[in-house]
């Protein structure tokens, strides 16, 4: 389809067309309604008492609803009263029952707000699309809504909630009665996020008519510890378990249980289901607390098996910070109330729950009162760990192949250095391992833990699986015991079950060691744990909290002597640092954005003159980034036909990848000198800047830039000096518009044709206007062609003739008049009109006469020229104008083949 055919309006309404299908309702027209065709009708035009509404919406062949349509890129709220008339203004006739006309919704082609006229103070919410007939009529048999639901929420029965949970579930419940979509609670690791969750949701369910509920956890295994606690859990006063009152489902690749009230998935299963994509285990299983900062955005289109009323609420628990980023159109895809359960809020978690942050418990209160541990750091440093060591040459070492873990041995030929970051990486040290875990079993019982005689259970952070598998062997050597004693929990782990093995390590006397690398870093509940070794550093500090957690757990004397029968209590746990991870500097999630300071304009500047620091390519990858989800399709394709061929996310990609240490671990050999990898590192970075060097593209960047940002000053004040029409404004406005045209005229396609320039093309099309108008928009011009038009018209009012009629030919019509090319200034269908007349006049005396119905097509040709500039032959068959009169067909048929010079005739008479 040809968009360019369409007025704004027409392609928002088509655009809206598809997504009211996909939705389940069916379209008609006033006079071809039939409401009994499906159980929801969208009868456009339909009247009202303040005129026809774009869409009426029936269920049951009842009214219920309207929508009002708008183009693409208009703000919508402000029209929310004039659909409020529609529905006020309903045919009397029509509406059986108060209250019966009450779902409103504004739409252009790409955004939906969405208003409950029955709610409580009822407000527009933002919608990812159109709700399902099926759920309209629901709504509105319920004799209150779910907001008013809300707002009588029972007092709850305490029995075995801690003050915390009891406080939490409080906060939230008011949160969403006052109709806050987004609210955040701060609960530390191990005072009960997922009972709070339970008690929650079974509140939602019973007594507010929540019908589903979806939560979401950062790894598998926490999803099937979830279910798992959600099966077991009993509400207060009835006396039966969660399982029995409600159906509880773990999503998978099958897809939604109709019957489910309560789902529990990763957000890569979620995606996977909306999407239609696969999903390997691995994706699903591994966490991503310390995911890649460059990961794509995963946007995803309207699924009519999942529909975004699907859920009424959404729990996000301990999320990584990429889920309010990457994943976040996965969550903003269901309409419904969304609630972060944390330990560790970022500003990324923060700022996507609108600092609605309801509830705080943390870790230092429930130390205090009992529902968590204090810790000791215990560190263990050695001479390998702190400098690294050196190899002589001569020596036979051992090579392992990662992948298959084949063993070769190599002479070195010169001597071997490595440094304490290369430890377990690209260098294994058993002995170094060996060190640590002897100073352990050394310390164990003098210093650590004084007069006990059993090994606590303990958890070993490595850094991969094979960093794991090396410290799980040493551990068994060290000790001197069997492989009871010592497992490995991974992912990759062989010869068990790893939930099996963990069920073992919380419940059962062996293992008394695990080593994991994050399979139980967040989440995972183990409460025996009494020791931490960290044999890998750890950057976020979010991350590394969340392992600590681990640790935190309380657990009843007699519970933990049924696992380590010597210990009388658990009064805190011990973190043993080999590694210096207490000491390293971490961050809180760093973002790209790190030289908020410096402008957009400036650092790609900066870059182009050769700036070459981290920070500064990691900032603009940021900006670049975050500017691809703010502009349209037009200024996208722009920049990739200046950039030849790159779009925003590959400038962002490429910047990125210069300073990705994985990245450039590929490119930079590691037994080079540290002179030569420094010069690859620079080398790499120039390649990655050099596209920036095109000044054409960095202004065109700034441009889109300047044009998408709205700056908000809260600071000034202002006050009335005077008002009336300024006619310095209107003298301004037509200078710059002026200076445009100098300045621009040798560049732009529309321009080079107005001119008359030698080298320009012969025909003036739409696409060629439209990126004049848009050229026109940006900075620093920041004109819009009605504007120009009035500026016009307020100077010299006696050459201006009626008003701009909206559309891309006003702008044909200005530059003729600003170059004098005319004496007046006037709508281009006006002038059309007047020269069609002439040709018509031409042509009978040439002998050529038209039917009646040729006479028609020729006007419908004539007034879409006066909007669109151009016509082509596509148009005949996609225009409402044309299709209706038979399209391209009905047209060969009544011109012949004359038709293809016809249409260039009237283009040369009526628009060059």
């Amino acid at each position: 389809m040809n968009e360019f055919a369409f007025h704004p309006e027409d392609k928002a309404r088509s655009l809206i067309d598809r997504r009211l299908v996909a939705s389940g309702w069916i379209i008609q027209s006033k006079d071809d309604m039939n409401l009994g065709a499906g159980p929801g009708v969208a009868v456009r035009e339909f009247p009202t008492d303040s005129g026809p509404v774009d869409y009426a919406l029936f269920v049951g062949r009842k009214l219920c609803g309207v929508i009002e349509a708008k183009p693409e890129g208009m703000t919508l709220s402000g029209f929310s009263e004039q659909a409020s008339r529609y529905i006020a203004g309903a045919p009397k006739h029509l509406v059986r029952e108060d209250g019966q006309v009450r779902f409103e919704y504004v739409a252009s082609g790409t955004e939906t707000l969405f208003r409950d006229h029955a709610d409580p103070d009822p407000a527009s919410r933002r919608l990812f699309s159109f709700h399902r007939p099926e759920t309209l009529e629901r709504w509105i048999k319920e004799p209150v809504t779910l907001r008013g639901r809300l707002r009588a929420m029972p007092q709850f029965l305490t029995d075995g909630l801690r003050a915390c949970q009891i406080d939490a579930v409080s906060a939230l419940e008011k949160s969403m009665a006052e109709n806050h979509p987004r609210a955040l609670v701060q609960m530390a690791t191990g005072a009960g996020k997922t009972f709070t969750a339970c008690t929650l949701s079974y509140r939602l369910l019973a007594h507010a008519g929540f019908k589903r509920i979806l939560f979401l956890a950062d790894r598998a295994n926490l999803v099937r510890q979830t279910r798992d606690e959600y099966l077991a859990y009993r509400p207060p006063g009835t006396g039966r378990s969660f399982s029995e009152i409600y159906n509880v489902q773990k999503l998978g690749a099958a897809g939604l249980d109709k019957d489910a009230e309560i789902v529990i998935a990763t957000i890569q299963r979620v995606y996977s289901v909306l999407t239609g994509k696969e999903l390997s285990e691995d994706e699903e299983e591994a966490s991503s607390f310390e995911a890649s900062r460059a990961e794509t955005e995963r946007l995803v289109s309207y699924n009519p098996s999942i529909a975004i009323e699907a859920f009424d609420l959404v729990i996000t628990d301990e999320c990584h910070r990429s889920i309010y980023g990457t994943w976040r159109q996965v969550l903003e895809y269901f309409d419904a109330f969304t609630i972060g359960l944390t330990a560790t809020p970022s500003l990324h978690t923060l700022g996507f729950f609108n600092k609605n942050l309801v509830a705080q418990y943390p870790y230092e209160r429930s130390v205090v009162e009992g529902v968590n541990v204090g810790f000791d750091i215990f560190r263990i440093r050695t001479e390998i760990g702190e400098r690294g060591s050196t190899v002589k040459a001569g020596y036979d070492l051992p090579v392992r192949d990662k992948r298959t873990r084949a063993e070769r041995y190599e002479t070195l030929d010169a001597d071997f250095s490595y440094t304490p970051d290369q430890l377990d990486r690209s260098v294994l040290v058993p002995n170094q391992i060996r060190t640590v875990l002897e100073t352990y079993r050394e310390t164990l019982f003098t210093e650590l833990f004084p007069g006990r005689t059993e090994v606590p259970k303990t958890l070993i952070f490595a850094k991969d699986d094979h960093h794991a598998e090396e410290i799980t062997n040493l551990v068994r050597e060290v000790f001197g015991k069997g492989n009871d004693f010592a497992k490995k929990i991974t992912y990759k782990t062989d010869g068990g079950d790893p939930e099996a093995i963990i069920r073992s390590f919380r419940n059962d006397y062996n293992p008394r060691i695990a080593v994991t690398v994050d399979m139980i870093a967040t989440g995972t509940d183990v409460k025996p744990l009494e020791v931490l070794i960290f044999l890998r550093d750890v950057k976020s500090e979010l991350y590394f909290e969340q392992m600590k957690g681990r640790g935190a757990r309380t657990i009843p004397a007699d519970k933990l002597r049924e696992v380590t029968p010597d210990a009388e209590a658990k009064t805190r746990f011990v973190l043993i640092d080999a590694v210096g991870v207490t000491e390293s500097l971490k961050s809180i999630s760093q973002p790209l954005e790190r030289n908020r300071a410096v402008s957009f304009d400036r650092l790609i500047d900066d870059i182009a003159a050769g700036r070459r620091d981290d920070d500064a390519f990691a900032t603009l990858a940021g900006r670049l980034a975050a500017l691809d989800r703010r502009i349209g399709d037009k200024d996208r394709a722009a920049i990739v036909k200046a950039s030849g061929g790159v779009d925003l996310t590959g400038l962002a990609s490429r910047l990125l990848s210069a300073i990705d240490p994985d990245a450039l671990a590929a490119r930079v050999p590691k037994d080079a000198p540290e002179p030569e990898q420094k010069k690859i590192r620079e080398a790499v970075k120039d390649e990655a800047a050099t596209i920036f060097d095109d000044p054409a593209l960095r202004r065109l960047l700034k441009e889109v830039k300047a044009a998408a940002d709205i700056r908000i000053d809260t600071i000034s004040t202002d006050a009335v000096v005077s008002s009336g029409w300024d006619e310095k404004k209107a003298t301004d406005t037509v200078e710059r518009f002026k200076r445009f045209l100098d300045e621009r005229r040798d560049e732009l396609a529309a321009l080079q044709i107005l001119y008359r320039l030698p080298y320009a093309q012969r025909r003036l099309t739409y696409e060629a206007v439209d990126d004049l108008k848009e050229a026109l928009k940006r900075p620093p011009w920041l004109l819009e062609p009605v504007d120009i038009w009035r500026a016009y018209k307020r100077l010299a009012s006696e050459k201006v003739r009626g008003n701009p009629a909206g559309t891309l030919a006003d702008i044909v019509m200005l530059v003729r008049y600003a170059i004098g090319e005319t004496e007046s200034l006037e709508p281009l269908p006006s002038v059309v009109a007047g020269r069609f007349n002439l040709w018509l006049g031409r042509e009978e005396k040439a002998g050529r006469t038209y039917s009646d119905e040729q006479r028609n097509w020729l006007m419908a040709i004539r007034d879409h020229l006066g909007v669109n500039i151009e016509i082509r032959p596509e148009d005949m068959m996609d225009a409402p104008e044309f299709s209706a009169r038979g399209g391209i067909v009905r047209a060969r048929a009544l011109f012949g083949a004359r038709l293809p010079a016809l249409l260039d005739e009237l283009w040369d008479v009526l628009v060059a």
